[in-house]
């Protein structure tokens, strides 16, 4: 890779559009209001970039028909398409079972990390990275018990390593895919499917080695016992007589070593004049709760011999977000009850049945454990504690491997734009029901689509208004003396302090342009310059907000919002430190 062009790069138009200053303004305080809402998580993040779109469209900075091109863009539809071909693989248990059998049963727990870590970041070079956290979660918590260790040694790890992998490959997180889009507008061709390999393979390595070396270690907790794993608090209804006192039932509950959270007059109305209704926490089951107090548990103990208890996190994506828990036992067919539930409930201290499940939540599902299985791979629920995968049907996971196979190599052997390959691809997959037809639309993550479509016309304007040109301006100027590796290291610390705040997807959409209008003031490969920003938006690694997956293992690793720095920095720095030098040697 050619780093320095020897002057300004040539193949743009010979002398650049005049532009006022105001459209530019404009521009930026839409960008900049847009940023600020992102940041304070108060305005779903869909919403906030289709205001965005529409002020755009009010002041005159866009057209109507740039307004609704985002819809239409290849990258949107390519990452809908991958998602939903990432699912399809997801739902074959292919994956899943790869993942059991390739982790020794007998080796040192930093190796076991380090290998678990491995498939994770594989899975998610070629699958969405919730998919690829879904399916090595319930596994790495089985590492971490096995070696009496706490999750929390493990879960942080592999969130990241999920993160690390999807900078690997074109399909890896939609913010490549953006990024690829932004290239083929500037420079006339999109990055190849893996094109940003080699620097950000090297860049993983050097992050999963980090992490299972030193980085587990600087986790609170990382070696505590396993108890709490075993043994968690978990938030249920009991029904307990009416003649009992509140002071009575308090001190009962505190002699087992639980605690009264709340009583609920209205149910106790409806369930009869002999019971009243209420919710307790505790490490104990409720019945093994009920037998200790004299209370009788809410939801009876399934007879079926292999029936069991898991604890399982409610990922991004699934079909149970927005519904009540009752859905659980009419979605398994009356075969799975919700028993307790997570943090958020005592929070809260409502009835369970009035409860909202929400991306996140804690579930203690009880049932048969063949039901749960499948339910569980089906809900898009992370599993921990318990080593549960559905089985492998090999014909129909052969025929999804190998649509999901052929579409990679049409794009690498054949020229294929993405979009058009993996369209196919789901196509496929939903005419032959490969994928179930629910599943289809499902497995798109329909408010990032929104975000993409939304939000690649508000970038553009940042660009056509010249609002781009004159911050590439000011940079330039400031790092006009700085060696190359200075100048690569500056834009993927922004890159990377951008996205920590922000999705990955709204870094991209900034900082791309950026970094190609740097390259010609600074004298850089503009291919550089994006893969240098590629890396920096998937480098989450300092607060849970950053991204998906770190959100979804801070309950179950019982993590607080500083411990993501703790780990994160030193893998910020290696990161950074390591791409930057790789690109300005001239790496690939």
């Amino acid at each position: 890779m050619a780093i320095r062009a020897g002057g300004r790069r040539r193949g743009r138009r010979a002398a650049r559009l005049s532009f006022s200053f105001e459209p530019a303004l404009v521009s930026s305080t839409i960008l900049a209001l847009s940023l600020v809402l992102f940041i304070s998580e108060k305005v779903r993040h869909d919403l906030v970039a289709v205001t965005a779109l529409l002020a755009a469209l009010v002041f005159g900075i866009i057209s109507p028909k740039e307004a609704l091109a985002g819809f239409s863009d290849p990258a949107v539809i390519a990452v809908a398409a991958v998602l939903v071909v990432g699912r399809a693989v997801e739902l074959s248990g292919v994956a899943a079972a790869f993942t059991r059998r390739v982790i020794p049963g007998q080796a040192p727990f930093p190796v076991r990390l380090a290998i678990v870590m491995v498939v994770g970041a594989v899975l998610s070079a070629f699958m969405n990275n919730i998919a690829a956290l879904v399916i090595t979660m319930p596994i790495a918590t089985q590492v971490a018990i096995d070696s009496r260790r706490s999750p929390s040694a493990v879960l942080m790890p592999l969130a990241f390593a999920t993160i690390l992998g999807g900078m690997t490959t074109l399909i890896g997180t939609p913010a490549n895919l953006i990024l690829s889009s932004i290239r083929q507008n500037a420079l006339g061709e999109p990055f190849s499917f893996f094109q940003m390999t080699p620097v950000a393979s090297c860049v993983a390595a050097a992050g999963l080695l980090y992490m299972a070396v030193i980085g587990w270690r600087l986790l609170p907790n990382a070696r505590a016992p396993v108890r709490a794993m075993a043994n968690p608090w978990r938030i249920f209804e009991l029904d307990v007589p009416v003649e009992t006192g509140e002071a009575d039932l308090r001190a009962t509950l505190r002699k087992a070593g639980s605690r009264l959270l709340a009583s609920f007059d209205s149910i106790s109305q409806a369930i009869g004049g002999d019971r009243r209704r209420v919710l307790v926490l505790s490490r104990k089951d409720p019945w093994e709760l009920s037998d200790a107090t004299d209370t009788f548990p809410v939801v009876a103990r399934n007879p079926a011999p292999d029936a069991t208890t898991v604890r399982a996190v409610v990922a991004h994506g699934s079909f149970l977000i927005g519904q009540r828990y009752e859905a659980v036992t009419w979605r398994s067919g009356q075969q799975l009850r919700v028993v307790a539930a997570g943090p958020r409930a005592a929070h809260e201290r409502l009835p369970l049945s009035e409860m909202e499940i929400q991306p996140g939540d804690q579930l203690f599902i009880h049932g048969p454990a063949d039901q749960l299985g499948a339910f569980i791979a089906n809900a898009r629920l992370l599993e921990i504690g318990r080593l549960d995968t559905p089985p492998v049907e090999p014909r129909r996971a052969a025929a999804i491997v190998s649509i999901f196979t052929a579409a990679i190599v049409g794009i690498v052997a054949f020229d294929l734009s993405p979009a058009i390959a993996f369209f196919a691809a789901a196509a496929i997959l939903a005419a032959t029901r490969l994928i179930p037809s629910p599943e289809v639309y499902r497995a798109i993550d329909w408010p990032v689509i929104v975000l993409l479509a939304a939000m690649i016309p508000v970038g553009q304007s940042f660009e056509s208004t010249g609002a781009v040109t004159i911050l590439s301006d000011w940079l330039s100027a400031w790092l006009g003396d700085a060696s190359v590796f200075v100048m690569f290291a500056a834009i993927g610390t922004a890159t990377l302090l951008l996205s920590a705040l922000l999705n990955n997807v709204a870094t991209a959409i900034i900082m791309g342009p950026l970094a190609i209008q740097m390259s010609e003031h600074l004298g850089f490969s503009p291919d550089a310059g994006l893969i240098m920003v590629l890396i920096g938006a998937s480098s989450d690694f300092l607060t849970p907000i950053g991204h998906q997956n770190n959100l979804l293992v801070m309950g179950p690793g019982g993590y607080r919002f500083s411990d993501y720095a703790r780990m994160g920095v030193g893998l910020s720095v290696i990161v950074i430190g390591l791409a930057a030098w790789l690109l300005s040697r001239g790496f690939g």
